[in-house]
């Protein structure tokens, strides 16, 4: 059975997969999609097209 994950993002709008048993590491969020790794990596591409951290997108 694959490993479920979980899409997080940080403060900075950058997201990051994760195994959705884990407790969530200190300044990341989850984005509210979970799934296999698979899904979880195209939720990340349709919802990051600019992988620039926040903080460069608007300079």
């Amino acid at each position: 059975m694959p490993t479920t994950h979980q899409v997080l993002v940080n403060h900075e709008g950058q997201y990051a997969l994760y195994p959705a048993t884990r407790e969530t590491p200190d300044g990341w969020t989850p984005a509210g999609f979970d799934g296999t790794e698979d899904e979880c990596a195209a939720f990340v591409d349709a919802h990051w097209p600019d992988i620039r951290p926040l903080s460069l997108r608007g300079a």
